[in-house]
């Protein structure tokens, strides 16, 4: 039974096959992001001729080709501190598991990254390139005007969103469905680490941002 379970669950699926996925989707959407509406503001067409906009292109360079590193490092630490949650509460759930699951929580902001560049594309067609980078689709900062919060509280007010309370719960059911126990026993772990530590993170963020 658990091993039809597996075989047939999206947290189960082969995991090359979907983080070869995940990086081309990731890739995808950055370079139509980049190409169609990053590299089209005034600001950037004023800058291209000048060192300050080889700068931004050798940036936007190392954005493309950092994606598979920088998946690689966030489903590690992530998935770490979800293993130890597990590992807390005693539940026997793998570091590979704990990985998957991140994995597939990623999936989630595929989404905004969507919604963000058809937003550019059809309804402001015209942004500023600060405008593009201070907006997230249900966020906290869509309640604010970005010109008047002070920086260090751009990536907080983004951060905190209806897509990042999809990426706990997606979590939660990964570690419901390797547990095999009660959803409410996940949501605990869920809440004792990740959350916990996402929260410390934010407001580490906010302090130490000069």
């Amino acid at each position: 039974m658990p091993d039809a379970l597996n075989s047939n669950s999206f947290f189960s699926l082969n995991k090359s096959l979907t983080f070869i996925t995940l990086c081309l989707s990731a890739l995808l959407l950055l370079y139509v992001k980049k190409t169609f509406i990053e590299y089209e503001t005034a600001a950037f067409e004023f800058l291209q001729d000048r060192p300050e906009g080889a700068i931004l292109r050798l940036i936007s360079t190392l954005q493309f080709v950092s994606i598979p590193v920088v998946f690689l490092w966030k489903f590690s630490v992530i998935g770490m501190v979800l293993w130890f949650g597990c590992f807390l509460f005693g539940y026997r759930i793998t570091f590979s598991q704990c990985w998957s699951i991140v994995m597939a929580a990623e999936f989630v902001f595929i989404l905004p990254e969507i919604i963000k560049i058809l937003w550019f594309l059809f309804i402001d067609t015209d942004p500023a390139y600060q405008a593009i980078h201070a907006f997230y689709p249900l966020s906290l900062m869509n309640f604010f005007n970005f010109h008047n919060v002070p920086i260090q509280y751009h990536y907080p007010l983004k951060a905190i969103s209806l897509f990042e309370l999809g990426y706990i719960y997606v979590m939660v059911r990964g570690v419901h469905f390797y547990s095999r126990r009660q959803q409410n026993a996940a949501w605990y772990i869920v809440c004792c680490s990740y959350i916990f530590i996402y929260l410390l993170w934010l407001i580490f963020y906010m302090v130490v941002y000069k």
